[in-house]
């Protein structure tokens, strides 16, 4: 019966292990304060998706995000709905929608061991697709935010998983089925997050490059790829010039996002406590003057700041890309107050930086057209929150491909100590 058992056992696919071992630790992490933290008064209060599905539910449509009954464009559609769905299911707010939200999210981060795997599989061997799959599975940052960080992060990550392992199919093919889908899918990532969109020219513009030089059509796929992404996102551009008679750029919220990161205030990396929902009379001016009036005027207040402090600006944005790679801002005690944990978790980030760019260069030795695909995504992905302002999460839609090099470094060096011991073996 035992040995029936473990043969059954070995018989269950290399994937559906990753996936099924990924998912238990991220869920057994959830109790662990997650959900009394977003049922919490003032986390409730500042739960900016949970806030617009509960306007979803209340008949409002895409609702504030904020304490407010206005109609919005800060939230792209897609988390909202996803969290309203659980809360008609569950109820608003309460312990058991909220653990499903968490729950929903861990389900999606484990499932990209499945994107991984492929990508690293087809960028550097199958060896190297093992590693990161298992990496992906135990890999901190993937398991503590999966399970602590209700937001649409691991959704716009597992979408650019399957839009990197697609964009590696169109190099080779231009069915138009392959490119009409990956329109399709870009288009979604877009509506979960748009930050998402300044990748999706770089990678087609580097497939259709590669058909060019193999002498194969590259105009009509990239034509219906563009032309799907469009189609995609146009009924959300459409509803955003209807109710604001303006053409806004997926979401209206960038003037907000940049006056919070230039104000002024450099003790931590953004300016929380200015935030409409930490602060009554910016949620004041917000709620009098209506949120597009509100966005503009943010804007121009950090235009105004940053031209008439040139340096500073300079040295901030040094300072946000240095934050993003490393995790060190500072560690001045005010701040080490708000961030208790940067000390263990700068080593941690800066190590997976340099691990990462060893891999870029193996990638550039062994598969050049993979290192200028992982390089360029990795370099596009966070200059506008060097600009505006960063967040720990900004970085989690990253984290695959700084997975995937580090375990290429890994498998390399490995290869390469087994190759020394064989002489001196022999």
């Amino acid at each position: 019966m035992s040995f029936s058992i473990r043969a059954r056992l070995r018989a269950v696919p290399v994937l559906v292990w990753m996936v099924l071992i990924a998912l238990v630790l991220r869920l057994a992490v959830i109790p662990f304060d997650t959900i009394e933290n977003l049922m919490d008064a003032e986390h409730i209060h500042a739960w900016e998706q949970g806030n617009t599905a509960q306007a979803l539910l209340a008949g409002r449509g895409f609702g504030s995000p904020f304490v407010s009954t206005q109609t919005s464009a800060i939230m792209p559609p897609v988390y909202p709905l996803i969290v309203a769905a659980i809360f008609a299911i569950f109820g608003v707010h309460t312990a058991h929608s909220i653990f499903a939200v968490h729950a929903f999210d861990c389900v999606i981060n484990a499932l990209a061991c499945i994107p991984i795997l492929l990508v690293a599989r087809r960028s550097f061997g199958s060896r190297v697709g093992l590693w990161a799959g298992w990496a992906w599975a135990f890999f901190p940052y993937g398991i503590y935010f999966a399970a602590a960080w209700a937001w649409s992060t691991h959704l716009l990550m597992l979408s650019l998983c399957w839009l990197l392992y697609l964009a590696q199919e169109m190099e080779v093919s231009p069915r138009l089925g392959l490119w009409c889908g990956f329109g399709l899918l870009a288009g979604f990532a877009g509506l979960v997050e748009p930050s998402i969109l300044v990748l999706v020219p770089f990678l087609m513009l580097l497939a259709a490059w590669r058909l060019a030089r193999a002498g194969t059509r590259w105009l009509v796929p990239g034509l219906v790829a563009s032309l799907t992404l469009a189609a995609t996102i146009a009924p959300w551009l459409i509803r955003d010039a209807v109710d604001f008679h303006r053409f806004l750029p997926m979401r209206d919220s960038m003037g907000l996002e940049l006056w919070m990161g230039n104000n002024g205030y450099s003790t931590r990396f953004t300016s929380d406590q200015l935030h409409p929902l930490h602060d009554a009379q910016e949620l004041a001016d917000y709620n009098t003057m209506g949120e597009l009036a509100y966005m503009d005027l943010k804007a121009a207040q950090a235009k105004a700041y940053i031209h008439a402090h040139p340096a500073w600006y300079a040295k901030m944005c040094l300072r946000r890309a240095v934050y993003l790679w490393t995790g060190y801002w500072s560690f001045d005690s005010d701040y080490l107050e708000m961030e208790p944990a940067d000390p263990f978790n700068v080593p941690f980030a800066t190590a997976l930086t340099l691990l990462a760019l060893a891999g870029l260069w193996l990638a550039w030795r062994r598969a050049p057209y993979e290192a200028i695909r992982f390089g360029g995504v990795m370099f596009i992905f966070p200059i506008v929150y060097y600009f505006s302002h960063p967040e720990p999460y900004h970085m989690r839609t990253l984290d695959p491909l700084v997975v995937i090099l580090g375990c290429l470094v890994i498998v390399t060096w490995r290869e390469y100590a087994e190759s020394r011991k064989q002489p001196a073996l022999a």
